[in-house]
C-alpha cells in the first residue's frame, strides 16, 4: 500500500473521474443550446437531465454489487466506453428521441465510475490516508465541471454542437484506454477483495443496508450535495447567463468558482473527518445550514442580488460536494471491505435521487410561471427566484431522516463498542471546562 504504483493508479483513476464529471455536467452548459436545437421547454429540458440522473441513481446499487463481484478496473473502463458512445449519439442526434438515448448512456457510464474509484483507493492506500484522499479525488474530479464550464462553452460557441460532443466522446475513449492499460484492482500479492459469486455479493449488500451507519451515509449525501448538483448539472448556467443577465462567458467563469472553492474546502473537510470521526455528521449539518442561509440571501434580495451575494452562494455550494463525500466515509467505516462497493452505491443514490427531484420541480415551476419557450421569458430571474425556493422543504426532509439515522447509529455504537457520542454543545462545554481547570491547576 501507499507505493509508487499506487500513485499511478490514483492519477489514472482520478483522471477517469474528472472525465466522467465532464460528461455528466456537459448538458448544464449546453442547456440553452439544447433548448434551441431540440425546441424544448423547461420541463422537457429538465426531464432530459432528470432521466440521466435517474439512470445514474438507479444503477448505483447494481453497480456496487458488480464492483464487489468483478472489481473496479472493469467497471471504470466499461463506464468510460459507454459514456463515449452516449456523447457520440448526442452529437449526431437529429431530434430529442436520440438525444434521450445519448443521455441515458452517459448516465449509465457515469454511474460506474466514482464508487469504483473509491474502491480502488481502499485497495491501494492505508486506512489513515483514505478520508483525505477521498476528498482530494472527489474535489479534483470537479475539474471536469470546470472543463465543461469554460472550454466546452467556448467550443459550443465556436465549433457547434456536433463537433463539441464528438470531442467529448474522444476524451472518454482515451480515459477508457488509460484505465485498461494502467490500472489494477489490487497491488501484486494482495488479497483480491471480490465476492466469489453474485449471491454472496447481494447478500453482503443486504447486510450493509441493515446497518444504520450506511443509512446515515445515504442521508448525509442527500442533504449536503443535492442543491449543488441541481445547480451545476442544469439550472445554474441558465440562471446565471439569462436570469441574472451575466451572459455566456461570465456565467461559465462564475461556475468555475464552484470548482476552485471546492478544491480548497474539500481537503479541509477531509482533515476534519479524519481528526473528528465522531463529529462528521455535525460537519454535514453545518454545510446544510450555510447552504440554506446563502440561498436565502440570494432569493430574498430585492430585485436581482449583487454579484458578491452570488459568488458567496457559489462558494457555499462548492462545499456541498465535499460534504456529500462524508457519506462515503460512513459507508467505509461501517462496512467490511468486501461489501463497500454496494454500500457506497447505496450512499451515492442519496444525493442524486434528491437532485433529480429538485431538477424536475424547478423545471415544472419555471414552465408554470411562463407561457413562452423564449429563453428570456422562460429563464427570467423572478421565475428562478420562486423555482429555487422549492429546495427548502425537500432538503429539510433529508435532514430529518439523517438525524433519525444518526441517533440509531450512535445507539448501535454504544451497544457494540461502548462508545457514547455526546451532543456537540455538551462536548464543547466539557472541553472548555477542561481547559479552564488545566489553566487553573
Amino acid at each position: 500500500m501507499d507505493s509508487r504504483r499506487a500513485i499511478v493508479v490514483l492519477v489514472i483513476g482520478g483522471l477517469a473521474y474528472i472525465v466522467a464529471v465532464l460528461q455528466r455536467t456537459s448538458l448544464g452548459v449546453a442547456g440553452v443550446d439544447a433548448t434551441e436545437r431540440f425546441v424544448l421547454d423547461a420541463t422537457a429540458l429538465s426531464s432530459l437531465a432528470v432521466l440521466q440522473l435517474l439512470v445514474y441513481a438507479a444503477l448505483q446499487i447494481p453497480v456496487g454489487v458488480l464492483v464487489d463481484r468483478f472489481g473496479p478496473r472493469a467497471l471504470i473502463g466499461v463506464g468510460a466506453t459507454v459514456m463515449a458512445i452516449g456523447q457520440l449519439v448526442l452529437a449526431l442526434a437529429p431530434g430529442i428521441e436520440l438525444a434521450v438515448v445519448g443521455r441515458v448512456l452517459v448516465g449509465a457510464g457515469d454511474a460506474m465510475t466514482f464508487i469504483s474509484v473509491l474502491r480502488l483507493l481502499g485497495a491501494w492506500f492505508s486506512p489513515r490516508r483514505l478520508p483525505l484522499l477521498s476528498q482530494w479525488v472527489g474535489t479534483l474530479g470537479q475539474t471536469g465541471q470546470l472543463l465543461s464550464a469554460i472550454p466546452l462553452a467556448l467550443a459550443l460557441r465556436d465549433l457547434g454542437w456536433s463537433s463539441s460532443f464528438i470531442a467529448l466522446a474522444a476524451i472518454s475513449t482515451v480515459a477508457s484506454v488509460a484505465v485498461w492499460l494502467g490500472v489494477r484492482d489490487t497491488p501484486d500479492g494482495a488479497e483480491r477483495l471480490r465476492a466469489a459469486t453474485f449471491r454472496i455479493a447481494i447478500s453482503q449488500l443486504g447486510e450493509s443496508l441493515k446497518r444504520p451507519g450506511t443509512r446515515l451515509g445515504f442521508w448525509a449525501h442527500a442533504s449536503s450535495q443535492a442543491s449543488a448538483t441541481m445547480f451545476v448539472i442544469l439550472w445554474g448556467f441558465p440562471a446565471l447567463s439569462v436570469g441574472l443577465g451575466y451572459g455566456t462567458a461570465s456565467a461559465a467563469a462564475l461556475l468555475s468558482i464552484v470548482v476552485v472553492a471546492g478544491a480548497i474546502g474539500g481537503p479541509i473537510i477531509g482533515l476534519l473527518s479524519a481528526r473528528y470521526p465522531y463529529r462528521r455528521s455535525n460537519v454535514v449539518l453545518l454545510i446544510v445550514a450555510l447552504t440554506a442561509a446563502a440561498w436565502a440571501v440570494v432569493l430574498l434580495w430585492p430585485d436581482k442580488p449583487p454579484l458578491a451575494a452570488v459568488v458567496a452562494l457559489l462558494v457555499v455550494l462548492a462545499v456541498g460536494g465535499p460534504g456529500g463525500l462524508i457519506g462515503f466515509d460512513f459507508a467505509r467505516t461501517f462496512n467490511p471491505p468486501t461489501s463497500q462497493g454496494g454500500a457506497s452505491g447505496f450512499v451515492n443514490v442519496g444525493g442524486f435521487a434528491t437532485a433529480v427531484i429538485l431538477l424536475l420541480l424547478v423545471g415544472l415551476i419555471l414552465d408554470r410561471l411562463s407561457d413562452s419557450a423564449d429563453p428570456e421569458q422562460l429563464y427570467s430571474w423572478e421565475s428562478f427566484r420562486l423555482a429555487f425556493a422549492v429546495q427548502y422543504p425537500v432538503v429539510a426532509g433529508t435532514v430529518i431522516a439523517m438525524l433519525v439515522a444518526r441517533g440509531r447509529a450512535r445507539r448501535l455504537l454504544v451497544e457494540e463498542e461502548g462508545i457514547a457520542v455526546a451532543p456537540l454543545w455538551l462536548a464543547i462545554a466539557r472541553r472548555r471546562r477542561g481547559r479552564r481547570e488545566k489553566r487553573g491547576g
